[in-house]
């Protein structure tokens, strides 16, 4: 019998042991399921995270360069003289068929910004853009110096009359607010005349004119316009015309024209590239409507 009190001790304490082994295996192993079910929550969530992400930064629309749809010709419009005395501009127009102020017949259907003052003369001075003239005589400040100065009939909604007897390019001299000296410009020339200024509300900014003119030089084989937007997208005409702009984002926008030869090289003529930075505005009334 005093054998039997030592083994029944031991017995004891390895029963003891078995169950302390016992507990901290149960322990570890609902730790462990734990932490795995963490872990998977945290992935799900990183992953609704990411899908939440992308659900809210939609891609940019495309821009896309599109030509403009045909317009009311003018084709007897004309422009037959042009003085600068005394800080102000004179011109002289003709033809039956277009007024300065008159609205455009097709202004309705074109879907772009269009001037309530109606059909206008646009003047550029070098680089500068236009100045929208709707009456034939006006006062206009010109600094002493060369300038490069055009002069061309525009529609209610800017687009110009792209004839030879409906602009005047000229290089002149002026002095003392009248010119002195003129003559006519010999070489290859782009101006930039549309996008200009703030377009606000749908109407406006979904579709934006682009237009340009040229001078001595004709689109085709020879020449062409490099068309570069935001520096994000750049196309190549080939046509004299008006195109449209889509997919402008809201805010600023900037378009270059470069007047190209045959290779594609800039060609080496005044004001060549030019640049242009415009706004469009959301107008708060589209959206009720």
């Amino acid at each position: 019998m005093a054998k039997s009190r030592p083994l029944r001790r031991f017995s004891k304490k390895c029963i003891k042991m078995k169950l302390s082994n016992l507990w901290s295996l149960l322990f570890i192993a609902v730790l462990s399921l734990g932490l795995s079910a963490c872990g998977g929550n945290a992935t799900q969530s990183d992953a609704a995270a990411t899908t939440e992400t992308k659900t809210e930064t939609p891609a940019a629309p495309e821009i896309k360069l599109t030509p403009f749809p045909p317009s009311p010709e003018f084709m007897d419009a004309a422009i037959n003289s042009m003085t600068y005395k005394d800080k102000k501009f004179k011109f002289v127009i003709a033809g039956d068929s277009y007024k300065l102020g008159a609205q455009t017949p097709d202004a309705p259907q074109k879907m772009c910004a269009n001037s309530g003052k109606g059909q206008h003369i646009h003047l550029i001075i070098d680089n500068g853009p236009y100045a929208a003239k709707y009456t034939d005589e006006f006062e206009y400040e010109l600094s002493d110096g060369e300038h490069y100065l055009l002069a061309f009939l525009s529609r209610s909604y800017h687009e110009s009359i792209k004839t030879k007897e409906a602009h005047v390019a000229k290089k002149i001299t002026v002095k003392d607010g009248s010119i002195v000296a003129e003559e006519d410009i010999t070489q290859p020339m782009l101006f930039y005349s549309r996008p200009k200024g703030t377009y606000t509300g749908k109407a406006e900014t979904d579709k934006v004119m682009l237009d340009f003119y040229l001078v001595n030089c004709t689109l085709g084989d020879e020449y062409k316009v490099k068309v570069k937007v935001n520096d994000s997208a750049e196309f190549t005409v080939d046509k004299w015309q008006p195109y449209f702009l889509e997919g402008l984002p809201l805010g600023d926008n900037t378009v270059t024209l470069t007047l190209v030869d045959a290779q594609g090289n800039p060609v080496d003529t005044p004001l060549n590239p030019v640049s242009r930075t415009f706004t469009l505005k959301a107008d708060p009334a589209d959206s009720v409507q």
